[in-house]
């Protein structure tokens, strides 16, 4: 038996509340994550009655050893990057529980609901309006970004 890190048994805690009990419409890539529990792929469905009814998406969770008191670094991969006003079409996710309002009490789970509703509340599909110049000079790792959040209702 191999003694695992608390981040280790965090994610092993989330990867099975995940299998057991899902949001609607997201499942997590149970065989990939055996491979490596820092690095998650999550399938998203977007919501019946929204501007995504029907699509599949993909999410990618990278972990660091300092998860949950870090938050993970999630990014939109694959062939459909969804056209939203806070999604860059290199994947990043502009969602400010991603970076500046992270807590270790939200979850996998919390992120992705957080995500399926910012579809959701979705009313017209568009890229961020700086998303050219964002994508070109951009690091890698969005979390490396200093997002400027503004509420749309402005």
């Amino acid at each position: 038996m191999t003694c695992l890190s608390p981040s280790e048994r965090r994610l092993q805690k989330e990867l099975m509340s995940l299998i057991k009990d899902p949001p609607p419409g997201v499942s997590v890539d149970a065989d990939q994550v055996e491979q490596n529990l820092f690095l998650w792929t999550i399938h998203m469905e977007g919501a019946s009655g929204t501007l995504y009814e029907g699509e599949r998406f993909q999410l990618q969770f990278k972990f660091s050893n300092k998860y949950p008191f870090d938050s993970p670094e999630v990014t939109f991969t694959g062939s459909n990057i969804p056209v939203h006003p806070h999604i860059y079409s290199n994947g990043h996710i502009c969602l400010s529980i991603l970076t500046d309002d992270w807590s270790p009490a939200l979850s996998v789970q919390s992120v992705c609901l957080s995500i399926v509703s910012m579809l959701s509340s979705c009313k017209e599909k568009h890229r961020p309006p700086d998303n050219a110049f964002y994508v070109k000079t951009c690091n890698k790792n969005p979390k490396k970004t200093k997002w400027w959040y503004h509420d749309d209702s402005v």
